[in-house]
Parts: C-alpha cells; structure tokens; sequence
C-alpha cells in the first residue's frame, strides 16, 4: 500500500497561537525526520498552506461573523515555518480547513497511487480532522502521527482523534513507526 505524506499548515500565522508557539521547535523537528523519511524512501510528500482573500471571497463562516481574515495571499502570516523542510516538495494551497475542498487533492493522490495518507501538522482538531474526515470519504486510509501534531485545545484534539479512530479506523503512529513506514519498511 502507497503511503503519502501530508504536512498540514505549518505556518506562520498558527504559531502566533502562543499554545502552539510553545511546541514549536519539537514540532517542526518530527514534520522535518517524516519529510527526510518521505524524501530517502521514495514516498510521496505535499505541503498544504491555508491561505485567504482581503475580499472576503474565501473566508469561512466563523471569519465572516468575527470580521476578522488571517493568512492573506502573500503576507508572511501565509507562509511555511522558516525552519520547515519544504525545499523541492509540492503545495497545495487550500481555502477550508479540509485539504480535499476544492482542491486537486483527490487527482494529485491518485496520480501518486497512494492509498493511505499519513497526517501531520496544524491543528489536530479542525484542519488535520477535517483533512481525515474527507480521506476516509474519498476511501483513503488515515493514519495521524503522534508527535508531529499541534493543537491549541489539546482536549479538542484528543476528542476528534477518539472519534475517527472509533469511527472510521484511523490509526495513531508514532514518529518513529511513520518514519519507518515512509522509508518502506512494513509497518501499520
């Protein structure tokens, strides 16, 4: 089974969350070993960024009723964590906390021939879940790894964890086993 890589808006404008600011470097440290792992064993990796309209033409519901975008096309607030590998890798730039909404997410994995997709990133309960959710609805398997995951509710991110684990299978790896797994080893 064709495992892919996914790295979920490890971006600037996340971090100014001073819960996530605090795991910072151990987070970008574990999505940097699973990008190395994807790069040495041949496994498909992408970078996903979120990233808005001044206009309003791409907010979410909750940015329209707060009046308040983030992540603007071109600001620094919408670009990758300095520090995050992304050298070489391919973006996908994303409107909604799901990667698959109104993306070529579905073709880009397909193309690669990828059956599992292996989550990474910000944050854990809306767009790391969100991304989960619509794999499983696109028959991807999930697998989330531990670790190399933030959340600024910490709580939150445990309960979606709980009910896509329940609900649709998706497993929880730690870095070490994603790592392997990436490498081409035989793993979950």
């Amino acid at each position: 089974m064709r495992t892919a890589l996914l790295i979920v808006d490890m971006q600037n404008a996340f971090f100014e969350d001073p819960s996530l600011s605090e795991g910072r470097a151990e987070l970008v440290g574990a999505c940097n070993r699973l990008i190395a792992a994807a790069r040495a064993g041949g496994s498909p990796a992408l970078i996903t960024r979120t990233e808005h309209e001044r206009d309003r033409s791409t907010w979410t519901l909750s940015m329209l009723d707060d009046e308040q975008g983030f992540a603007f096309r071109g600001t620094a607030q919408a670009a990758a964590l300095p520090e995050l590998d992304t050298e070489g890798l391919p973006e996908l730039v994303k409107h909604r906390d799901s990667a698959f909404v109104g993306t070529d997410l579905v073709t880009r994995l397909t193309t690669w021939g990828a059956e599992r997709l292996l989550l990474a990133g910000v944050s854990t309960h809306s767009c790391v879940a969100q991304t989960a959710a619509d794999a499983y609805a696109h028959n991807f398997r999930v697998a989330f790894v531990e670790g190399a995951m933030g959340a600024s509710t910490p709580d939150h991110a445990q309960s979606m964890l709980d009910v896509l684990s329940a609900e649709y299978r998706q497993d929880t790896l730690d870095v070490d086993t994603a790592v392997e797994l990436l490498k081409g080893g035989q793993a979950a």
